[in-house]
């Protein structure tokens, strides 16, 4: 029986994962900061261990890890979320035969970096926008010229994001922080999803936020946009990746797709596809699929949700609308075969909903914040 570490439990989408290893055939382990989680509750989920964050030492989270391979016997490392780049560099330290499901950590640290990743794609004559460093007299050139997207190279979840309109002052460049000045594109946001081996893709989702919590979707819809499929294939083909890539795209009113950013991990975009048919995607580098997509067109993390549509009531604005899509959209955890996870969500979300109180921060943004990569 092959033994899968995810190492991350506390999302929706290290849920499916678990799911979708275990029907598979795996027994499944789950490394977690927080030490009992939404895939940790999962019947699905073999055994649970709480691990350092890598927020408080790199070395101590890496060697954590590398220990549960060792005693366990783990064949496969699949990092779920932000963690990805922090999991990257395992390469070297695992025994033998351990297949760790994501690219080298330099490949992967230059895709996380959101001025490298333009400059890249551009080299590759894939559609970016035109982006500079924050302080460059390009950049000072892009904010004179129309609107401008300013952001931290390394974050996540729109965390430190801005828009400013034409000729507004862009913000002084601090050296410790180094962000990129960005083209502001007009159009719809979509986001993918894709698991790909060697650079051949198995399988990409495409869908874009149907309610959003800040700049974070926590409702989706699956949407069909073949320039942005054709675009992704191009682009993992080139750089032979393999693992999980997840991209957001901004579609122009001419239908270009735009890539403003690259995730080198997965992303929500997993809900879509058949659970075992994924696991089996990545469990096996040659395998043909097809990877079947889930008959939901829409899908929702039901909790999140929820509070969008207290604070819509609250605004007097919106709330209909909010409560309809509430009541008939199906949540992403929910699983009649496996209900603990969903049933002790308010439980083992516990970490992340007192940490949202306490900072004023919305869910999204604090739920990676221990483990997320914001430095070079």
């Amino acid at each position: 029986m092959t033994t899968v570490l995810l190492t991350l439990g506390r999302l929706p989408k290290a849920l499916d994962l678990a799911r979708g290893f275990s029907k598979a055939g795996c027994r499944v382990l789950v490394a977690e900061p927080y030490g009992w989680t939404l895939a940790g509750a999962s019947r699905h989920t073999a055994r649970e261990f709480k691990v350092p964050p890598p927020s408080a030492g790199k070395a101590a989270y890496l060697e954590a890890l590398r220990e549960i391979v060792v005693r366990d016997g783990v064949d496969l490392v699949v990092p779920v979320s932000e963690e990805t780049m922090h999991v990257a560099h395992l390469a070297g330290m695992l025994p033998e035969g351990v297949r760790l499901f994501t690219g080298p950590p330099a490949e992967v640290l230059a895709l996380h970096d959101k001025a490298s990743f333009v400059r890249k794609a551009a080299a590759l004559g894939l559609a970016v926008p035109e982006s500079a460093p924050l302080g460059s007299a390009d950049a000072e050139a892009l904010a004179r010229g129309g609107p401008v997207v300013v952001k931290p190279v390394y974050s996540c979840s729109g965390n430190g994001l801005s828009i400013l309109r034409a000729g507004e002052p862009l913000p002084p460049a601090d050296p410790a922080r180094p962000m990129v000045v960005q083209r502001f594109v007009e159009g719809r946001e979509h986001s993918t999803c894709t698991v790909a081996q060697s650079g051949r893709v198995a399988a990409t989702m495409v869908y874009r936020g149907a309610v959003m919590s800040g700049s974070v979707a926590v409702a989706f819809e699956r949407v069909d946009v073949p320039a942005i499929n054709a675009w992704v294939e191009r682009f993992v083909a080139e750089i032979g990746w393999s693992g999980f890539i997840s991209f957001d795209f901004i579609v122009d009113a001419a239908g270009v797709p735009y890539a403003i950013e690259c995730n080198p991990r997965a992303t929500s975009g997993v809900h879509f596809w058949e659970p075992d048919d994924i696991a089996r995607a990545v469990l096996e580098p040659g395998w043909g699929g097809p990877v079947r997509v889930r008959r939901y067109r829409t899908l929702q993390q039901f909790y999140a949700c929820l509070t969008e549509t207290q604070a819509a009531m609250l605004r007097g604005k919106g709330f209909l609308a909010s409560l309809k899509s509430l009541v008939t959209t199906r949540d992403v955890s929910w699983d009649w075969r496996d209900p603990w996870p969903f049933a002790s969500m308010i439980l083992t979300s516990w970490p992340i909903i007192w940490q949202s109180i306490t900072k004023g921060a919305r869910f999204g943004e604090v739920a990676t914040q221990d483990v997320g990569w914001y430095d070079g």
